[in-house]
């Protein structure tokens, strides 16, 4: 035992630690605590998500909480697991913890401990809380806090992270662990013969406080990114010499702390017992069912798409007018200079392509964020196992191709939890292909040239119907590729999925708005720094050319204009419309344009699709600047209606006819149009090897599929 005071640096704040099993309430807990005093962020050398916030406890003292990812134990199978142990047994991460607070859920308390005896027997300050004690109230069960706490040896508080009953308490237990002196309990697991030798050696030799963090050591050593591989070699000549089985006493030790709290959890706890089904049960039996849960998961996703159109239409709009109404005010206050056509035409059209798109964007993150909440994401997993595994991924896959549909950034980083080396491969190389949220606004521009707004039976946009289509689509591109991709990869490894499903449970509002907020306030950040950077240098291409070029374009414009009898406003689109020809951009397009044209595609659209492949929402911004420069007369009019005025000089039809956008759709579908994207997959698959086969499989599938719609229905 030991007797530690935690006595802050005068520079450091102190460091909380959240932790728990997934689906114990965590994230609800943090944001309760924190509120928007939060930031996002990676652990140093892995793409995990890391959550810090500051949080005020009773006596006016700040401290930094961080939220680690949830994980079952300490014997990791996933790298969200992995981060959780190379934390809590390196003392020199600069992430380890002055205190734990520890989020079990009630309700299923005995799941919940393995990993709450490992992480007590580690000798750091903890906190235990009971979260879901209004599950537990609803459920009939009746638990004593104060003999948890004895039996323990560990502060205990009963919350409900959903309702935020008891925090005051908790934020009390939280100062006095963190100003209070601290013994360390006695160790909850008893050690082997064997396991006190290596411990002791381990802990001696390294220095360690710990001798459970030893034994981390000597059962995790290939897994604890932080030892050299001296290290590592003199661990495992340790283990050898004292033929020490990890695995044997791996099970061991969880089947010891399960006999040991297993029977003090049932003197703490009473559950009165009902013959009724219960709530959750009910639902899944319909949910789940073979045949009606697959149908309600489609019927879901139809309102999620119908939402995106029918919600969105009217903040879209306001949006449009009032960057429409800034446009006009700047030309009419500014001078008529070269800044103020950049300002207008570049940066203010670049930007306003994107933001307009922002109601759209927020109604998909908060409908898939109520799903989550309400628990019926693990359902999904649960249902599409058996299917998933047919096309070479898991259940698990599921959740990553959903999220795709918000970015496939989160969506690759999500495959962390799958363990099985190929499967996890497979579904990063498929999950772009799911229609993310920065198609959006490329797609809605131009279904409008594809299928008119009309309704189906009253009930039905016809638009949105479209839009659920390409996600279709999409889904069937991922799937197919991956079922390639099951045929090629070979490996020995066996998969498994190990699944806990949550009570269904009302959404919280407070965490869907918070994820909203986060998200949007990402998309937009990020967007927006390409956006407002490549904004700039188009507009700069655009606007300029050779010299030589640039005159002689207005000379035949100004000689045309002549000949035809055009009018000043007809005159200066003309001449606007051959000098954007003339520049650098259009000798840009002009260069790639024949590999284009057997798409449907000209020279403007070329540059497009060349600025896309930063980031898909850019082709909206570009085609803004594009045609905010290229049109003279028209200089509040939504990109849509500048696109839809331009019309093809050989043809003498509109550019944008039915079988150029479903092209272009098509092409957008396919490609791996993110560098943001490959950039995660590079880190995620360790090298560019698989980033470059998914760029060249992706976009080539891209390219053939756009070259065979183009030439069916032209």
């Amino acid at each position: 035992m030991r007797s530690a005071e935690i006595i802050p640096s005068a520079t450091k704040t102190l460091t909380i630690a959240l932790l728990g099993n997934p689906n114990c309430g965590k994230s609800t807990v943090f944001n309760q605590l924190t509120g928007l005093r939060q930031k996002i962020g990676n652990f140093p050398g892995v793409t995990v998500d890391k959550k810090l916030g500051q949080v005020n406890l009773t006596n006016g003292k700040v401290v930094t909480l961080i939220d680690l990812p949830g994980t079952y134990n300490l014997y990791p199978t996933s790298q969200d697991e992995r981060v959780v142990l190379n934390i809590l047994a390196n003392p020199a991460d600069e992430y380890y913890p002055d205190a734990i607070l520890y989020i079990a859920d009630v309700t299923q308390l005995e799941k919940h401990f393995l990993l709450f005896s490992q992480v007590r027997d580690l000798g750091i300050p903890m906190v235990l809380a009971l979260n879901m004690s209004d599950a537990a109230a609803e459920q009939n069960i009746h638990y004593d806090t104060g003999a948890i706490a004895k039996a323990f040896n560990v502060p205990t508080v009963a919350i409900s992270g959903r309702s935020g009953d008891n925090f005051q308490q908790l934020k009390t237990a939280l100062n006095q662990l963190v100003t209070e002196s601290f013994t360390a309990p006695k160790s909850f697991y008893q050690f082997s013969d064997t396991e006190k030798e290596i411990s002791q050696t381990i802990q001696k030799k390294y220095q360690l406080d710990n001798p459970f963090q030893a034994l981390l050591w000597a059962q995790n050593s290939t897994r604890l990114t932080f030892l050299s591989e001296a290290k590592r070699g003199e661990i495992s000549q340790l283990i050898s010499d004292k033929n020490f089985n990890r695995l044997a006493n791996q099970v061991r030790e969880v089947m010891q702390r399960f006999d040991r709290f297993t029977p003090m959890l049932k003197k703490a706890i009473q559950r009165t017992e009902t013959n009724k089904i219960s709530h959750t049960e009910k639902i899944d039996n319909v949910v789940t069912h073979r045949f009606w849960g697959p149908l309600i998961f489609f019927a879901l996703m139809l309102v999620v798409f119908q939402a995106i159109y029918a919600w969105s239409s009217f903040p879209m709009d306001m949006i449009e007018a009032g960057f429409a109404s800034l446009t006009e005010a700047v030309n009419s206050v500014m001078p008529d200079a070269w800044y103020t056509s950049l300002l207008t035409d570049g940066i203010i059209a670049g930007l306003g392509g994107i933001l307009i798109f922002i109601p759209q964007i927020a109604i998909l993150f908060l409908l898939i964020s109520i799903l989550e909440e309400v628990g019926y994401m693990a359902r999904a997993v649960f249902m599409f196992d058996h299917l998933m595994q047919r096309f070479g991924m898991n259940g698990r896959s599921i959740v990553a191709l959903v999220s795709s549909g918000a970015c496939a950034i989160p969506a690759v980083m999500s495959t962390r939890t799958i363990s099985n080396w190929k499967e996890r491969l497979i579904t990063i190389l498929v999950a772009p292909f799911i229609s993310c949220s920065a198609r959006i606004p490329v797609y809605t521009v131009l279904i409008g040239f594809v299928v008119p707004s009309a309704t189906i039976w009253g009930v039905f946009n016809q638009q949105g119907l479209a839009f659920m289509g390409l996600y279709l689509v999409s889904i069937i591109a991922a799937l197919g590729s991956a079922w390639v991709f099951k045929k090629i990869l070979k490996t020995e490894e066996r998969s498994f999925l190990l699944l806990e499903l949550p009570e269904y449970r009302p959404p919280v509002f407070k965490n869907i708005l918070f994820t909203v907020y986060e998200k949007v306030k990402t998309f937009v950040i990020e967007a927006g720094k390409v956006i407002f950077v490549i904004s700039i240098i188009l507009w700069v291409l655009a606007s300029y050319g050779p010299s030589n070029k640039m005159e002689l374009a207005e000379k035949e414009a100004t000689t045309l204009a002549t000949q035809n009898n055009l009018n000043e406003a007809e005159t200066a689109d003309l001449i606007a419309g051959k000098q954007i020809e003339a520049s650098y951009a259009g000798h840009l397009g002009k260069f790639i344009e024949p590999a284009i044209r057997p798409l449907g595609y000209d020279w403007k659209i070329g540059i497009a699709l060349i600025t896309s492949f930063a980031a898909r929402e850019v082709f909206i911004g570009t085609m803004a600047t594009i045609y905010s420069i290229g049109s003279a007369d028209d200089d509040t009019g939504t990109i849509r209606d500048r696109m839809a005025k331009e019309v093809n000089p050989i043809t003498g039809k509109p550019t944008y006819n039915f079988a150029t956008s479903l092209s272009l759709l098509v092409f957008y579908i396919f490609a791996m149009m993110c560098m943001s994207t490959l950039a995660v997959v590079k880190r995620e698959t360790g090298g560019w090897k698989w980033p470059i086969i998914q760029f060249l499989f992706m976009t080539g599938l891209a390219y053939l599929g756009a070259f065979v719609v183009y030439q069916i229905f032209s």
